[in-house]
C-alpha cells in the first residue's frame, strides 16, 4: 500500500518542525543529543557583548555554549552567565572563565581557563570571572591619558596664542620686524667679514705658517731649558733657596726681638738716648771748638812753652 500524499507531507511537516526545533536550541547553545551536559555559572559586572550561543573553548577547544545571560536578582548590576560543557574534561573550581575577542570583528567567546588545584568542579558550581582586554580596549586606555594631555597642550597653546597677541601690539610688531631686519643686516655684515678674513688668510698663508714653524721652534727650545733645568738640580736649588729665606725669616725674627748688636741698636732705648746725647755733646763740642778755637789748639813755632788759656782774655 503507498503513502498517501497527506502522510507524506505531514512526516515532512514534522521533519523540517524537528530541524527547527534542534536549530532553535542549537542556537542557544543546547545540544539536543546530548542529554546531560554540564553547566557552570559565573558572575561580571559587564558581558563586553558576550551572547547566548557564544562559543565556550579549553585550551582552543570548542567544549560547549553560553546557555543563557540574566540579571542576578540578590546582587543589583551583576549579570549571571550561564554556560554548558559537553565534553568530560575535568578542571577545579579554582578554573576561571574568561571573556576574550574571538575575532577582530568584536564577536565575544568565554574561554575556560583550568586549574587543577583543589576539588574538581560539577555541574552548578560557581567559577571565577574575568574580562580580557581586546586590542581596542587597550589601546582606547592608552590613548585616553594621551587625549587628556593632548587637550591640556591645546588649551595652553590657546592662552599662550592669547596672551602673545594681546602683548604684540602694533608697536610691538612693527619694533619685533625692525628687529629681523636688523638681524639680517647684522648677518649680510658677518658673511661680508667672513669673506674678508678668508681672503686674509688666503693672502697671509705663507706668513702663517711661518710664524707657526717659529712657534713649533721657540716651545722646542723652551722644552730643552726645561730639560737642562730638570738636569741642573732644580729641585735642589729651591730646596737651598728655600732654606736661605727660612734663615734670613729667622734673623729678622731675632731684630724684632732685640736680639743682637742690630736688634739691641733698634729695640733698646737706653742706647738711643745715649747716642743722642753724645751727638748732641759733640755739637756743643764743635760749636765751641769754632768759637774759640784758641782754647783748643795752642801753637808755637820756636817751641816757646804753651801759654795756659785765660778765659778773660776772649773777653
Amino acid at each position: 500500500m503507498k503513502p498517501s500524499r497527506e502522510l507524506k507531507t505531514g512526516i515532512v511537516a514534522i521533519v523540517i518542525i524537528g530541524i527547527f526545533i534542534w536549530g532553535y536550541s542549537f542556537m542557544k547553545g543546547q545540544n539536543l543529543f546530548n542529554s546531560s551536559p554540564r553547566t557552570y555559572f559565573v558572575e561580571y559586572n559587564n558581558v563586553q557583548g558576550l551572547n547566548t550561543a557564544s562559543s565556550v573553548t579549553i585550551n582552543g577547544l570548542q567544549v560547549g555554549k553560553v546557555i543563557d545571560i540574566s540579571f542576578n536578582p540578590e546582587k543589583k548590576g551583576t549579570l549571571v552567565v550561564e554556560f554548558g560543557v559537553d565534553n568530560d574534561f575535568q578542571f577545579s573550581k579554582n578554573s576561571t572563565a574568561k571573556i576574550y575577542s574571538a575575532s577582530l570583528m568584536g564577536g565575544k567567546s568565554l574561554a575556560v581557563v583550568p586549574s587543577y588545584e583543589g576539588e574538581n568542579a560539577i555541574s552548578g558550581d560557581y567559577l571565577i570571572g574575568e574580562i580580557e582586554s581586546d586590542i581596542f580596549s587597550s589601546v582606547g586606555e592608552k590613548l585616553n591619558p594621551l587625549q587628556a594631555k593632548l587637550e591640556r597642550v591645546i588649551v595652553s597653546a590657546d592662552s599662550l596664542m592669547l596672551g602673545l597677541n594681546q602683548t604684540l601690539n602694533a608697536d610691538a610688531r612693527k619694533n619685533l620686524r625692525q628687529t629681523f631686519a636688523n638681524l639680517n643686516v647684522t648677518v649680510a655684515n658677518f658673511r661680508k667679514s667672513s669673506v674678508s678674513l678668508d681672503a686674509l688668510l688666503a693672502e697671509n698663508k705663507d706668513k702663517l705658517g711661518a710664524s707657526l714653524a717659529n712657534v713649533e721652534i721657540a716651545t722646542d727650545n723652551f722644552a730643552k731649558i726645561s730639560d737642562s733645568l730638570v738636569n741642573a738640580n732644580l729641585a735642589q736649588t729651591i730646596r737651598k733657596l728655600q732654606s736661605t729665606i727660612s734663615s734670613f725669616d729667622n734673623v729678622l725674627a731675632g731684630i724684632d726681638r732685640g736680639e743682637g748688636s742690630i736688634g739691641k741698636l733698634l729695640k733698646d732705648e737706653g742706647l738711643y738716648n745715649n747716642l743722642e746725647n753724645a751727638s748732641k755733646e759733640m755739637e756743643e763740642l764743635l760749636r765751641e771748638m769754632k768759637l774759640n778755637p784758641k782754647r783748643f789748639v795752642h801753637f808755637s813755632l820756636f817751641g816757646k812753652k804753651a801759654k795756659e788759656y785765660n778765659p778773660k782774655e776772649d773777653n
